[in-house]
């Protein structure tokens, strides 16, 4: 699908994307590696010399499948691509089960704004397309500590307001165990959407959205990470053997619908993520 001002429509998550050119942050105990031309994702992180995501070589190519990405201007799916907004319903391309999923720049090129041999900062326009029809802009931060990584990420809507959630989509070698202590989840419904009132978790496994205030914890390679945010909704992701996606965000799937959040022009939103090994 083509847009009105000739811009492709979003991408094909099961699609391969290659991580391009490499950036590097970080020291001989914490090394990370960015890839600004793959949606500003993290390729890999070496804690140790302890590879702690599932890489591009990998063996799982696809865009969805690798890496740490920021998910913005939505998280998780937006049911069937629609919701309504400003008086009107509005249409997203449907790219996943016939559902809208973890928005638009997961794909896009970020440009580099700042690099040091310990952080970089990116940039994003966002579209002004069917894949996005309110434009604005989002940038982010990385950050590598002795043994921590930083991550703040905003987004700031242009001259239309627009709705918005963010969040990051790690995707996380499979832990022996971790500790999780949500309050509440989201239950999904048939076709696979979080829907409201929350209720009690549940047990695993899962692909769902929880409320959760408190740090999680990784056990791995006789390492302990801990995941911590200001995000209030966090999805975890543990069906596949090979890696469990822990996944802070500002707002539910499906959060157009169910909780909107509504940046109007000029404004933004900022959260922040932080992963520290013990």
């Amino acid at each position: 699908m083509v847009s009105e001002d000739g811009a492709s429509s979003v991408g094909d998550p099961d699609a391969p994307l290659a991580p391009g050119s490499l950036l590097h942050i970080g020291d001989d105990t914490l090394r990370v590696e960015i890839a600004p031309q793959a949606g500003g994702r993290i390729a890999q992180i070496h804690y140790r010399d302890v590879a702690q995501l599932v890489g591009p070589g990998d063996g799982f190519p696809a865009a969805i499948a690798w890496g740490s990405y920021p998910m913005l201007p939505w998280a998780g799916r937006i049911r069937h691509g629609r919701f309504d907004f400003a008086g009107r319903q509005w249409q997203l391309p449907r790219n996943l089960e016939g559902h809208a999923i973890h928005g638009v720049s997961m794909w896009l090129p970020w440009t580099v704004e700042a690099h040091d041999p310990h952080s970089v900062e990116l940039s994003l326009r966002l579209p002004h397309d069917l894949r996005w029809p309110f434009g604005g802009s989002a940038r982010q931060r990385i950050e590598a500590g002795p043994r921590h990584l930083a991550m703040i990420l905003s987004v700031r809507a242009g001259a239309q307001a627009m709705p918005v959630v963010l969040g990051w989509h790690p995707w996380l070698r499979k832990p022996g165990r971790i500790e999780f202590h949500p309050s509440a989840i989201y239950p999904r419904d048939d076709e696979g959407i979080a829907t409201r009132p929350t209720v009690p978790p549940t047990p695993g496994p899962w692909d769902d959205c929880f409320v959760n205030t408190r740090e999680v914890v990784v056990h791995r390679d006789g390492q302990r990470l801990r995941l911590s945010s200001d995000c209030e909704r966090w999805v975890v992701y543990d069906e596949t053997a090979h890696s469990t996606c822990i996944e802070p965000q500002t707002g539910p799937a499906d959060a157009f619908n169910l909780e909107p959040r509504i940046l109007e022009p000029g404004e933004s939103l900022q959260a922040w993520f932080r992963m520290e090994w013990d």
